[in-house]
C-alpha cells in the first residue's frame, strides 16, 4: 500500500533512483519509491501528495547525529543496498523496526565487509544460541547478508550472519544489542554450568537444548517483568528429581546474581524438568 506525503519535502541526499533522504521538521526520513530519486538533486522539492512505498523516520536527536555520521563515511551505493535489505526485512515481518537499525546494522555491515576483504573473521561465541532462539531473525539475516555480500563481492560467514540476526532481533523488539548479548551470554553460562555439574556435553543441535534455551529466554522475561508462574507439581518435582533440583537452584542463583533479581521457586522447579532431561541422557 502506497503512502502519500503530507507535506512538501526537500531532498537532502539521493542514494539511487529509488531511495532518497529528506529532512523534515528536524527528522531524517528515508523515502522509498520507484524513480523518486531519478534526476533529483540536493535542495529540490518532492511535492505534497507524492506516493511513496515506504518511509523510515529517524527522530531521536542522538540517532540523527549518528545516522548522519554513517552517511558521511559510507558510500551511497552501499548505503542504498543496506537500506533495501532493511526495507525487505520490514516487509517480510510486516512490522516497524526500531530506528536504530539504520545506524547499528549499517555500521556493522560496513566494518564486516572491510573485515571480509582483509580475511579477518571474528568468531561469534553465541552463534548456535542465536540460530536456536531466533530462527526467524537468522533467516532474515541470511537474506541481508546475501544481498550485501553479493554487492560487495565477498563471502559472508555464518558468524557474521549471527551478528546481523542480533541487530534484527533488537530492532523488532525495540531493545538493545547489549541486552540481547547479555541474555545470550547468560544462557550460554547456564548451559556450561549444567554440563559441568552433570559431567556431560550437551548437543547444541538437539531438541532438548533448543527447549532449554527457549525456556531460559522466557523465564528471564517473566522474572524481569515480575510475572508469577504456578507449578502445581512443584513439591513432587523437588522430591522426585533431587539432583536436578539442586542444580536448578544453582542456575537460579546464576540468574539472580546476573540480573539482580529473586528467582521464585516455581521457576526453579520448571528448570528442574529441563535439567532432568539432560541427566536422563547420561543413562541412554
Amino acid at each position: 500500500m502506497s503512502i502519500k506525503l503530507k507535506h512538501d519535502e526537500v531532498v537532502s541526499k539521493v542514494f539511487n533512483n529509488n531511495i532518497i533522504l529528506v529532512n523534515s521538521d528536524h527528522k531524517e526520513k528515508i523515502l522509498f519509491a520507484k524513480g523518486i530519486g531519478f534526476g533529483k538533486k540536493h535542495g529540490q522539492t518532492i511535492c505534497k501528495g507524492t506516493e511513496v512505498d515506504k518511509i523510515f523516520t529517524i527522530e531521536d536527536t542522538e540517532n540523527r547525529a549518528n545516522f548522519n555520521n554513517i552517511i558521511d563515511k559510507v558510500h551511497k551505493d552501499f548505503f542504498a543496498v543496506c537500506e533495501e535489505a532493511i526495507y525487505e526485512v520490514s516487509k517480510q515481518i510486516n512490522k516497524e523496526l526500531n530506528e536504530s537499525i539504520h545506524i547499528g546494522l549499517i555500521d556493522h555491515l560496513s566494518f564486516a565487509i572491510k573485515r571480509m576483504k582483509s580475511k579477518e573473521i571474528i568468531e561469534n561465541p553465541f552463534l548456535v544460541e542465536i540460530e536456536t532462539l531466533y530462527p526467524k531473525e537468522f533467516t532474515l539475516a541470511r537474506m541481508v547478508a546475501d544481498k550485501v555480500a553479493n554487492f560487495a563481492k565477498v563471502d559472508m560467514p555464518d558468524d557474521e550472519i549471527g551478528f546481523i540476526a542480533l541487530h534484527i532481533h533488537s530492532a523488532i523488539n525495540n531493545g538493545s544489542i547489549s541486552n540481547t548479548l547479555k541474555n545470550n551470554y547468560l544462557g550460554s553460562t547456564i548451559v556450561e554450568h549444567v554440563e559441568d555439574r552433570l559431567n556431560i556435553e550437551i548437543d547444541r543441535k538437539s531438541l532438548d537444548y533448543a527447549r532449554f534455551l527457549t525456556h531460559i529466554k522466557f523465564a528471564v522475561q517473566r522474572i524481569l517483568e515480575n510475572k508469577n508462574v504456578d507449578n502445581q507439581l512443584g513439591e513432587i518435582i523437588k522430591n522426585t528429581y533431587k539432583e536436578s533440583y539442586e542444580i536448578a537452584k544453582e542456575v537460579a542463583e546464576i540468574i539472580g546474581k546476573e540480573l539482580k533479581v529473586h528467582v521464585k521457586d516455581d521457576e526453579v522447579t520448571f528448570l528442574t524438568i529441563h535439567i532432568e532431561r539432560f541427566r536422563i541422557s547420561l543413562n541412554q
